[in-house]
């Protein structure tokens, strides 16, 4: 719990702990820009060596790195396909149209998830009045369809489908290890045949800040000048990366008892009368809840959560979703639990 509330809201909203702090105040710094950052080269290096990569580059966010890839990527005008909820497409400002100055093709996948099939349908046939399709993205997992996980077979079938068609294949790895360590499968079988991909340390692995994107060294020198151009170069960067790094050694598999806890929640939410709940659907960290026939919408929901103590919230007019993460207990997921039931007996009404 933090400041007296129980913190769903996202996993975003972790605090570095104690010993995370310890390592960011002993960090060894150096100048960044000038490759001369012990603390920064060593988390390159290492999530390089993780996903399989030969290079990699420390940003501020993981927007940052999906931008840039898209800028590396594509040209004026080029397509750029990925499911409807993706955050490329819906969270980031538009900024592939701003940056990369592409267009988004969303496809409507199962739980965030797109076949093959479906992106084959969705590659434009050259030709001069069109878009050109340059990039297929994914993102794992699937954060506003609830955490899902892509299957590894569907993974490969799509980045087959791009190498037919000479495209380029990105990978949204903000929740990259919630999948491993969920499903088993390593971050480099997941990565294999991508062009681009990244992991977040600012959610799960309960860092303040920062994402690193990998990739080949050709790509990661074009990101480098895309970075230093929109301002995301930094200098004395260790400060922030030690606590990347020390997330990596001791914050990866206790990622199992946030998807414990989300499981919770969900068994616990699913029986209550006016909420929707799938806690099949719950593979991981996050946990969607379909308000609709409760008689008070999402944003109702979550005020009168927030006044009981439970921030969570509203990604729609009647939907919520919780994140479990390192700064909530199994005993806050049932307290929560219970603050649902209160409130779906009728405790308010809808305004």
């Amino acid at each position: 719990m933090s400041n007296n509330h129980i913190e769903l809201q996202s996993d975003t909203q972790t605090r570095p702990t104690k010993e995370m702090r310890e390592a960011i105040a002993s960090a060894e710094v150096g100048d960044e820009q000038g490759f001369n950052d012990p603390t920064v080269t060593a988390l390159v290096e290492r999530v390089a060596e993780l996903f399989g990569k030969e290079r990699a580059v420390f940003l501020p966010s993981g927007t940052m790195c999906n931008q840039i890839s898209a800028a590396v990527h594509c040209g004026p005008g080029d397509d750029i396909i990925a499911e409807r909820s993706a955050h490329i497409v819906g969270v980031e400002a538009g900024g592939i149209s701003v940056l990369a100055r592409a267009g988004a093709y969303p496809i409507d996948g199962e739980r965030g998830v797109f076949s093959a099939e479906q992106a084959e349908a969705a590659v434009r046939t050259p030709w001069r009045y069109a878009p050109r399709t340059r990039l297929i993205s994914i993102e794992q997992t699937a954060n506003l369809a609830g955490g899902t996980i892509w299957p590894l077979e569907t993974i490969r079938s799509v980045v087959d489908v791009a190498k037919r068609h000479e495209l380029k294949m990105h990978m949204d790895g903000a929740r990259v290890l919630n999948a491993v360590v969920a499903s088993g499968v390593s971050a480099k079988d997941y990565a294999e045949g991508f062009d681009s991909v990244w992991l977040d340390l600012s959610k799960g692995l309960g860092c303040p800040v920062g994402a690193v994107l990998a990739g080949s060294s050709e790509f990661i020198d074009s990101a480098w000048r895309w970075k230093q151009r929109i301002g995301g170069s930094m200098r004395q960067a260790g400060i922030i990366a030690a606590a990347g790094v020390y997330a990596l050694e001791h914050n990866v598999e206790r990622m199992a008892d946030d998807h414990a806890n989300a499981k919770l929640l969900a068994k616990r939410l699913a029986p209550l009368d006016g909420l929707g709940v799938e806690p099949d659907h719950v593979e991981t960290n996050i946990v969607v809840i379909d308000v609709s026939a409760s008689g008070a919408d999402a944003a109702t929901w979550s005020k009168r959560l927030g006044e009981e103590g439970v921030r969570m919230a509203a990604i729609g007019p009647q939907k919520l979703r919780a994140l479990t993460h390192l700064d909530v207990t199994r005993e806050e997921v049932e307290q929560a639990g219970e603050i649902f039931a209160t409130l779906a007996q009728g405790a308010f009404s809808p305004s």
